[in-house]
């Protein structure tokens, strides 16, 4: 008994590091970025990803990149930042529906598994398995004794996926109590965000601790050596993004390959073409 009285007390202290670790330090005192100077960082760093991209096509490279946190904690936002200027058939982003009837049928894993890269890939995950250890835990779309097992065997698996070659890289992204309701509050309004308003998030808003604990578990659970977890201050949102990026970048050693420099040859002339007498639908100029 007082071994695993020992064993459940370590476990809890290591529980509330993690926490503490996972919580973002205060941004009421810093200045807002200018969008000026994040558009100059940013640039760079997608230029950044661009060499990456030529790398990971050239070296054959497979690599999964996950994005979990809580509503409105920003992974869209800095999953648009990455892809925004790289080829969509090399990072390609994933952003799975509820499960069909068949899908809950089978290996809770095997979904995710088909969306997985092939060489010179990178695989961008909006949500991932990690559903299981945080939104299904936490609303009760599995049991808790799903939810556990899910904890004691995603380990296991995610030590095959590193050591297949795919490189597998986790980020958190952890907004706070109040900026997330800040963040919430401005869907209601906005036509551009109430799509992000769904029955599930107003439902979710009102469960902080509830996603605290199953954070904490699951951070417990699944940091490991070959797979850590990587936590991003999302607070706000611009620094989240270019810091998240530049990350990212430093994680994967790859080098500038040099290309041919492109030479447009002459455009040929009409040779007798004749632009068609016919009248064409053309779309309104209002702007």
């Amino acid at each position: 008994m007082a071994a695993k009285r020992s064993d459940a007390g370590r476990a809890a202290k290591a529980a509330r590091k993690g926490a503490k670790a996972a919580t973002p330090a205060s941004d009421g005192k810093r200045e807002k970025m200018k969008n000026k100077e994040y558009e100059e960082h940013l640039k760079k760093l997608q230029g950044e990803l661009v060499k990456l991209q030529l790398w990971v096509q050239d070296q054959g490279l497979r690599i999964v990149v996950v994005f979990e946190g809580r509503d409105t904690a920003g992974k869209g936002g800095v999953i648009k930042a990455i892809t925004e200027r790289v080829s969509p058939r090399v990072f390609r982003i994933v952003a799975l529906p509820a499960p069909t009837e068949r899908e809950k049928s089978q290996l809770y894993i095997q979904r995710y598994l088909t969306h997985f890269p092939a060489a010179g890939e990178v695989i961008l995950f909006d949500r991932s398995w990690y559903n299981r250890a945080g939104v299904e835990r936490v609303m009760g779309f599995c049991s808790e004794q799903e939810a556990e097992r899910f904890l004691q065997l995603c380990p296991v698996w995610e030590r095959g996926v590193v050591n297949s070659g795919i490189t597998l890289i986790k980020y958190w992204l952890e907004v706070s109590e109040e900026e997330q309701q800040r963040r919430f509050e401005s869907r209601i309004d906005d036509p551009r965000k109430t799509w992000k308003l769904s029955p599930m998030d107003v439902k979710a808003a009102s469960r902080w601790y509830d996603y605290s604990r199953a954070r904490d578990d699951m951070l417990l659970a699944t940091d490991t050596q070959f797979a850590p977890w990587y936590i991003v201050n999302s607070n706000d949102q611009r620094r989240a993004r270019l810091n998240c990026i530049s990350h990212f970048l430093s994680l994967i050693p790859y080098k500038d390959i040099k290309r041919e420099k492109i030479k447009f040859g002459k455009r040929q002339k009409r040779k007798g073409y004749v632009d068609p007498d016919r009248t064409y639908r053309h779309v309104p100029e209002r702007y």
